[in-house]
């Protein structure tokens, strides 16, 4: 086991083991307990009861963070050219189709969120084994696919967010950075909890949230009590 440095060691011990906190506990906390010397994002992990293998019980969901996500987002809209204007008006950092999707198949992939039409989808649907591995397919459940490019920009730009349950039945996202306020990262938090909250598939049966942890990068996990975001 590798050895604590002098800040991990003096925070070790503020996380009680087994302990489970109120989220606005653990909004506090997190920010406490974290000692690296970057701007640390931080992560959520909600492990639900649901069988993700099954078509039924598959949570996947976005959600709007009232706070914004901490980060820089860099968007590729991909639209046709009367798209174009209103596209980088609402903040879109690269726009165009036909130059981008050559990029893109030469392994150019410095973006965040790719956003896109359906009429240009079938030029796109040909980038999916680059775009794939790296959860950069537009898809019109996430919103990325849609007719009104410049909504869905600038929804991202002020901090919507994807998510989906992965094979092992975990939901696990980034919801803000450390640099913002307790109270910031509470009401991020909140809102995405509430929000796969109310995603339960009719199909899963027995106890749907089963475990929350707040951590930031490289920090310990913080365990939530679930009825304290209810």
């Amino acid at each position: 086991m590798s050895k604590l440095t002098k800040n991990q060691k003096s925070v070790a011990d503020k996380v009680e083991a087994g302990k489970a906190y109120t989220l606005k506990e653990a909004a506090e906390l997190v920010k406490e307990i974290t000692t690296t010397k970057f701007e640390a994002s931080v992560d959520m992990d909600v492990r639900l009861g649901v069988d993700p293998r099954k078509a039924n019980q598959m949570v996947r969901g976005v959600v709007s963070l009232p706070n914004g996500t901490g980060k820089v987002v860099r968007v590729l809209a991909l639209c046709t050219p009367d798209q174009e204007a209103a596209a980088k008006e609402a903040g879109a950092d690269y726009v165009g189709l036909d130059e981008y999707v050559e990029k893109i198949k030469g392994g150019w992939t410095d973006i965040d969120v790719i956003i896109t039409m359906p009429s240009c989808m079938g030029k796109i649907g040909p980038l999916g084994r680059v775009l794939g591995p790296r959860g950069l397919m537009p898809n019109p459940k996430s919103g990325t696919v849609t007719m009104d490019v410049a909504k869905a920009v600038k929804e991202v730009k002020q901090g919507k967010i994807d998510f989906k349950v992965d094979k092992t039945g975990i939901i696990h996202t980034s919801i803000g950075k450390v640099n913002m306020t307790a109270e910031q990262i509470f009401g991020n938090a909140k809102e995405f909890i509430s929000t796969v909250i109310k995603l339960k598939p009719a199909a899963a049966k027995g106890t749907y949230i089963k475990s929350i942890f707040i951590s930031s990068t490289m920090s310990k996990g913080i365990k939530i009590d679930p009825k304290s975001v209810e």
